[in-house]
Order: C-alpha cells, then structure tokens, then sequence
C-alpha cells in the first residue's frame, strides 16, 4: 500500500512540465476581485455566495472545490492540458475558452459524496455534516509550493453528542494526487463516510486499495461531452464497510479520530492518461 501511495505521488506527473505552481481561490460572487484566506457562516450555507459556491484548489491537471452548504461533497474540474485555469475561468469556462482549450466542468455531483468527499455514519444511515453551529472555509498556500482547502463544520449531531469535523484537501505541484483528510477535533471517534460517484453509462473498477470510474457525466454546463476519469485510493484497513446505493459506493469507515485518502483524476482530451486503460495500469503499478 505504501508503495502504491509513493508511486501515484511522485510518478502520475507530467516531467516535462516545469511550472511547479498550485493556487487556492475563495471569494465573493459579488467581488469576485476580493480573494478571501477564510470564511465563515453561523447558518452552514454560503453556496450562492461565494464563487464556485465553496473554497477550491488546483494544480495544473485539475482543480477540486468543497460546496459550502449541506452537502460538503467535494467537486471535480477537469483540463485538458497542464495549466492554472480558475482565476481565468472561475470554475466555468466560457465556450470560447473551452473550444480553444480551456478546462470545464465535466464532472457530475449531484446529491452524492462526488470524488472523496467527507460524511459520517451514525450505526444506521449516512449523515451529512449538517446541521451545524458554525461552518467555516479557508484557504492557504504551503512553503512546499502546495495549495490546501478547509472546511470545519461544528456542532454536527450523530450518535446522541455534537462534533466538529475538519475536512482538508490539499494538491500538489508536482503530483496528480490530491490528500483529503478528515478530522474529529472534538477528540471523539466517528465513523467516517467517504466514497466516489457514478452515473449511468459510467465504467466502474474496484480493488482492494482503490475505487475508480471513468465516463461521461450528465452535465449540463460545459460545451462538450467529455469522458471522465476518477479515482479513491485509501487504506483498506481503515474501513469496515462498503456500500453502492446505485449512485456511489460508499466506504464506511472503523471508529477513528482521523482518516486520510487520496484522489487524483484524469480525461480523454489528454496528451498522457486519456482512457480508463491507461488510468487503471498507473493505478495497478506496484499494488
């Protein structure tokens, strides 16, 4: 497992690109010029706020954002050549841009996880980081040229006591993984609920240590119909459980204070892992 999570970290990257950069965004719709470090909100819900509705980072394959509202999920936007696209296009490229080869909103969340997002499991039912006291974001650049986003959620109901749960993603410049990280900080072990999504049409693979998908999305927003890539590497050990509800498959995870995963993505437009194929033998190398 160490192996494989050593090999997705240094070896899923583009060696001939040298622009070693990741960014962070986080702003108001109606100030879109204003980037913010941190947010907060007593109501848990800024998703029509702020833009790109939540905190979001990016490397030069993809960039990933959190929804701040009920949902938590964490979100994908795909590219089509190595690059720092979001203070360009802020999340929603326009035609012009994709046409010419801009990146774009490919990929579907629906009322799911999406890629790797964070829930709990209460012993009966999944149960999203809602309600809450407080909901904060922040965003932050690390002196190892990494980019992280956080979103703490407070005073979230489960298992008769409230909790506070940290979810941090954090991408690379250098690697096409991204870390996410749940945390109890209230000092109490949860039982995490993270996954992947699917939608119908969507080619799924699981192993023991991975979970990934790769198809076109019923999305509504970008030009072009482009098939999709996307995968879960976790640590089989930290779980106890997997469920599919036709939508996504869950992974349910032992009582923990902290569980750690990586995700990392891909599509077909290109110029290195451009199919499921391709996707898969990077993941299997070294399993």
């Amino acid at each position: 497992m160490k192996k494989l999570f050593a090999l997705l970290f240094l070896v899923i990257c583009n060696n001939g690109f040298t622009q070693d950069k990741t960014n962070v965004s986080l702003y108001l719709r109606k100030d879109p010029h204003t980037l913010l470090k941190e947010i907060n909100s007593k109501s848990g819900n800024l998703f029509h706020r702020l833009g790109h509705h939540g905190p979001a980072v990016e490397n030069q394959w993809f960039g990933l954002r959190i929804y701040f509202n009920k949902k938590a999920a964490i979100d994908l936007y795909s590219k089509s050549r190595p690059g720092l696209e979001l203070e360009s296009t802020g999340w929603y490229s326009t035609k012009e841009q994709q046409k010419s080869g801009w990146g774009a909103d490919y990929y579907r969340v629906g009322k799911s996880v999406g890629l790797g997002g964070i829930k709990l499991w209460n012993g009966k039912k999944v149960v999203p980081l809602n309600p809450v006291s407080k909901r904060s974001a922040k965003v932050a650049k690390g002196g190892d040229g990494s980019s992280t986003m956080e979103m703490i959620s407070e005073g979230i109901p489960c298992k008769g006591q409230k909790v506070n749960i940290l979810v941090r993603v954090t991408v690379y410049p250098d690697s096409r993984m991204a870390k996410v990280e749940a945390i109890s900080q209230t000092g109490v072990p949860v039982q995490f609920v993270t996954g992947i999504n699917y939608h119908k049409g969507v080619s799924i693979r699981k192993s023991e240590n991975y979970l990934a998908t790769w198809g076109i999305h019923p999305e509504d927003v970008a030009v072009d119909k482009v098939a999709v890539g996307a995968a879960l590497i976790f640590n089989a050990t930290d779980f106890e459980r997997q469920t599919d509800d036709g939508h996504q498959i869950l992974l349910i995870s032992k009582p923990a204070q902290k569980i750690q995963t990586w995700i990392t993505s891909a599509n077909e437009r290109e110029p290195q892992i451009n199919t499921f194929e391709k996707l898969i033998q990077t993941l299997n190398k070294n399993e």
